[in-house]
């Protein structure tokens, strides 16, 4: 039996607990900032399932490091939860990452101590519906680098998740850069993913990702243009009213995950020379966005 604590119990942090739980033999804490009465997640065969674990809402409150912490804050919010990873983690904890972007360890890793860091690519699209309340609209799709970590997080969901381990891990977490980069369109116009039918904002939108693989390129990464342009097919095949993170937090007046999801491209692509003007384009606008949400 493996210890686990879940920090941050939106979407993903739901959808992830509720995976552990189901997989059972487990002891199972959620850790968030405020509480909630309940935690029910919403499977894709149209069951639901509560999430019978407790809720601290008080880092002071924990006894003891976890084997396990599932990090599913964003990552703006990372920051605001080191007070939890500071007294779950230590020497013998493996904390699995499950945040948007491609520098999981140099973002978390000041903050563990001794514990390693597990980047978790994530392709589940799960959505808040209600306080405490999730819908997960497919099976979740995860990705980790090779490696005993990898392997045991695979172990510790077994067959409640499809845990790739190793493989192109870095091309499978630029990959889904690109797609959250893309998506940063949804929050600007305001819109779900039907925006993408637009034939003028879906070639916006492409630029972006072949921006974004040309970034991937310079950093060593084979990411090619036909890869951009199946991100794009991929978004054009979502459900039309599929939405994302990003959108959610842009319709409630949060502060926006831009730097991660968008920035990141135009920082790195000055590293490299890399012209990256939509990227850049889409960034500052976000930027503006979450400055209006704070």
């Amino acid at each position: 039996m493996a210890s686990v604590a879940v920090v941050g119990v939106g979407a993903i942090g739901a959808a992830m607990a509720a995976a552990v739980q189901a997989a059972g033999g487990h002891e199972l804490v959620l850790c968030a900032r405020r509480p909630v009465e309940r935690v029910v997640v919403e499977l894709p065969d149209g069951s639901s399932v509560a999430v019978g674990a407790p809720l601290l809402t008080d880092a002071g409150r924990v006894e003891a490091p976890a084997d396990w912490v599932i990090l599913a804050v964003k990552a703006h919010q990372t920051q605001g939860a080191a007070d939890w990873l500071s007294a779950l983690c230590g020497a013998a904890t493996t904390v699995a990452v499950l945040q948007n972007g491609i520098d999981h360890a140099e973002r978390v890793g000041p903050l563990v101590g001794d514990a390693q860091v597990l980047p978790v690519v994530n392709w589940c699209p799960v959505e808040p519906v209600a306080p405490g309340r999730v819908r997960q609209r497919d099976v979740l799709r995860l990705a980790v680098p090779a490696g005993p970590a990898g392997e045991g997080l695979a172990a510790l969901l077994g067959a409640h998740a499809e845990v790739t381990v190793g493989g192109e891990f870095a091309r499978e977490a630029w990959r889904k850069l690109c797609v959250n980069a893309v998506s940063g369109v949804m929050p600007l116009a305001g819109r779900p993913a039907e925006i993408f039918a637009l034939d003028d904002v879906r070639e916006v939108a492409r630029a972006l990702a072949r921006e974004c693989a040309a970034v991937a390129r310079a950093e060593g990464v084979e990411l090619s243009e036909r890869d951009a342009d199946d991100v794009i097919s991929w978004l054009e095949a979502l459900p039309a009213d599929a939405g994302s993170s990003i959108l959610a937090d842009r319709v409630a007046g949060r502060a926006l995950e831009w730097e991660a999801r968008n920035a990141v491209i135009g920082r790195l692509g000055r590293r490299h020379g890399v012209a990256t003007p939509v990227a850049d384009t889409v960034s500052a606008l976000l930027h503006a966005a979450s400055d209006a949400g704070t």
